[in-house]
């Protein structure tokens, strides 16, 4: 183990050469440990497990980090082909809950082990390749290609943390411990817990663009928050000083749990944290592989509900108020630690990055100014729900890395835990689960009168996203016609209003065709490439509304308020399964449609002829396939050999259509004269982008 313990990498100093040859050995670590995770598991078997009835089997984790890499160094076009189209969709989407996400196993034809380490072979390779060939400039930011390499690496660290926590939920008898470093030997009596004074103070929180250590697009922007002075408990909480909180009956109190905590113990009967066991004799506590007695001077490791009821708990207990800290007050702790970042460690301050242990050790272990653990042993959970600092923006090769959690249901951990290697090791990481998700992460309260300050982002403000939003909504405003509207009124002609015809919309962007088409048939499928386009029609499925920014003029916005009632679209949006997923590497059972819409889509692809040659595969006989295109091929998207037309052949002008035509005659037949309509897209109040796209119609012959 200990050959494999190494820092996340300065990407600003050094030479190229140096540095390539650095990153080289980092994802050679990273990639090996990760690999040695795994042997914990008995058999390959035990791999088509699930650790968690809300996650995938573990072998989706063993495929999911390297198809990352292919994918994302694929959509960046570092390289030009894919290695197992099959492998990177069924392998290319974890879950966190959302409305989008797939864990039906019907939908996954999973392969067998060797197939996936195969594959993971070959992926090594190709990594590797791009490592050794591609030109480095420094320092390297944003757009570099080892940016994205870097990305991939941090991207699997991150999965080292998580696949643990999924593997530390299997069966005992399915794992062989004692494979994944040492766990710590020390276990003792409960340390009695005690509160130190804060001063309040001003903390700039964000991350500067030009920092020198890779960092998530969350990381990124500044701003300012005023703390009061308050007092923090010296240890982070144990498995002793919680365990007065079960014995007092906490889990079978409701006024000391919020309302969602509350109706999560219910549906979990939960009575002890998930990692607790208690047999006639004794509680123990299950580590990743192994059971053990319960030592009472770990840190407990709980949800962020059942930190939020221990402090209420303890405030109803005392009357003082008890919370968990905020994103800011847990950074005015690392101040008073006078802790440094991860790259001016020679140790690891605390049991973290794998330096130590591959399990958490006593609360009173790791000294840090005059607290213990403020980095390190398990995550905090903060008061503080993840959004964007202003000045947030998203990284467009990996999209919906942070923004699907921007919806105030995902609570802040900080300060990392004995996996905790890499990105998340840093002082800047900012990282967010579900409040009843279970990391390795446990909790230090704090005692304070000053009122709780929660950021709160009600408003998408993400450009892209407000424009489509803006383009499929924004008639409610300004009475223009928009695409939507317009491509439903041919669906009703072509259809006829049959309600049993199956509907496939392939660019759903923010919903609007989708819902418009609920209206009189029964089952359509909306997908989109995006998380973050694709969460705002979830969003109006689920709560009625959204909101959203429109640029105004200069640094003025205007603010937008979409409720579905208003459009008369309620009553029909069940009928509705909105979806990530890429139009180029469709999983199987998006098939047997009596329509496909493409509209705008073809010039966004990276392959629209091979996109072409095979949709018909999804398609039910005598289905039809609609398509609207300005054709505005660009070979930043798309290379000029996939390109169906608009160029010269042997000195002839090939349009688009003719193009189109020959892709699809073997297979259908177009059914009218192509058509004509205009798209309007506001970018500002004073800013309308006008196109016109044509549109076809084809019959499945």
């Amino acid at each position: 183990m200990n050959e494999l313990i190494t820092k996340t990498i300065n990407l600003r100093t050094g030479n190229p050469e140096g540095k390539r040859q650095e990153i080289r050995n980092y994802f050679l670590k990273t990639w090996a440990i990760d690999e040695l995770l795994y042997t914990q598991l008995k058999s390959d078997a035990v791999f088509y497990h699930r650790g968690d009835p809300l996650r995938h089997i573990i072998l989706f984790y063993l495929g999911h980090t390297a198809v990352f890499f292919i994918n994302k160094l694929y959509l960046a076009r570092i390289i030009d082909r894919r290695i197992n189209p099959k492998f990177e969709s069924i392998f290319a989407i974890g879950v966190d809950e959302m409305s989008w996400d797939d864990l039906d196993n019907n939908h996954y034809d999973w392969p067998p082990v060797p197939e996936v380490r195969a594959y993971r072979d070959e992926a090594k390779k190709i990594i590797l390749q791009v490592i050794d060939n591609t030109l480095l400039d420094l320092p390297i930011g944003w757009d570099n290609p080892f940016w994205m390499i870097m990305m991939g690496i941090e991207h699997e660290r991150i999965h080292l943390e998580t696949s643990s926590v999924l593997i530390r939920q299997l069966p005992l008898e399915l794992l062989t411990p004692g494979l994944f470093g040492e766990r710590c030997p020390d276990a003792g009596a409960t340390p009695e817990n005690e509160l130190i004074p804060v001063t309040g103070a001003t903390i700039q929180l964000g991350k500067p663009s030009d920092h020198p250590l890779y960092g998530w697009d969350n990381e990124y922007g500044c701003r300012e928050e005023e703390i009061s002075g308050f007092a923090a408990a010296k240890y982070l909480t144990s498995n002793g000083e919680y365990l007065a909180f079960v014995e007092d009956g906490g889990y079978l109190t409701q006024q000391y749990w919020t309302e969602e905590g509350w109706n999560w113990r219910n549906f979990k009967q939960a009575t002890m944290p998930l990692f607790w066991k208690k047999n006639e004799k004794e509680y123990r506590l299950r580590l990743v592989a192994e059971e053990t007695e319960m030592p009472w001077n770990w840190p407990v490791e709980v949800n962020y509900l059942e930190a939020k009821a221990f402090c209420n708990w303890k405030s109803a207990k005392t009357g003082k108020a008890y919370r968990l800290p905020t994103e800011a007050e847990w950074y005015r702790l690392h101040q008073t630690a006078q802790l440094s970042d991860v790259t001016d460690w020679e140790q690891a301050p605390g049991n973290i990055n794998l330096e130590y242990f591959t399990s958490p050790c006593p609360v009173d272990r790791f000294a840090q100014g005059p607290f213990f653990d403020v980095v390190g042993n398990v995550w905090q959970w903060t008061e503080t729900p993840i959004t964007g600092y202003p000045g947030f923006r998203v990284h467009p090769m990996y999209d919906d890395f942070s923004t699907p959690t921007f919806d105030g249901k995902h609570n802040l951990i900080k300060g990392g835990s004995w996996i905790s290697t890499g990105n998340e090791a840093t002082l800047h990481s900012r990282y967010a689960f579900r409040r009843h998700f279970y990391q390795h992460a446990g909790f230090r309260y704090i005692q304070s009168d000053a009122p709780l300050k929660i950021q709160q982002a009600d408003y998408e403000t993400d450009e892209e996203v407000t424009r489509s939003c803006e383009e499929n909504w924004g008639d409610t405003f300004t009475k223009e016609s928009n695409l939507p509207l317009q491509l439903a009124d041919i669906v009703h002609d072509l259809l006829r209003g049959e309600p049993d015809k199956r509907i496939l919309d392939l660019n759903a962007g923010t919903g609007r065709l989708a819902f418009e088409l609920a209206r009189t048939y029964n089952d359509v499928t909306a997908l989109d490439f995006t998380a973050r386009m694709i969460r705002i029609p979830i969003q109006l499925q689920e709560q009625g509304y959204v909101r959203y920014t429109m640029k105004d003029e200069g640094e003025l916005v205007f603010y937008r308020d979409v409720v579905l009632n208003d459009f008369g679209l309620s009553d029909s949006k069940g009928k509705i399964l909105f979806m990530q997923a890429d139009a180029m590497n469709l999983k199987p059972n998006y098939t047997g449609y009596d329509l496909i819409v493409v509209s705008a889509l073809l010039e966004e692809l990276s392959d629209p002829k091979l996109f072409l040659s095979q949709i018909h595969l999804r398609l039910n006989d005598g289905g039809m396939l609609l398509l609207a295109s300005d054709y505005a091929w660009d070979v930043s998207k798309t290379k000029r050999d996939k390109w169906p037309g608009g160029f010269k052949q042997d000195g002839e002008p090939v349009t688009s259509l003719e193009g189109i035509t020959a892709i699809l005659t073997p297979h259908f037949s177009m059914q009218a004269d192509p058509i004509e309509i205009m798209r309007l897209r506001k970018e500002s109040s004073r800013h309308t982008m006008q196109q016109m796209l044509q549109v076809t119609v084809w019959k499945k012959k």
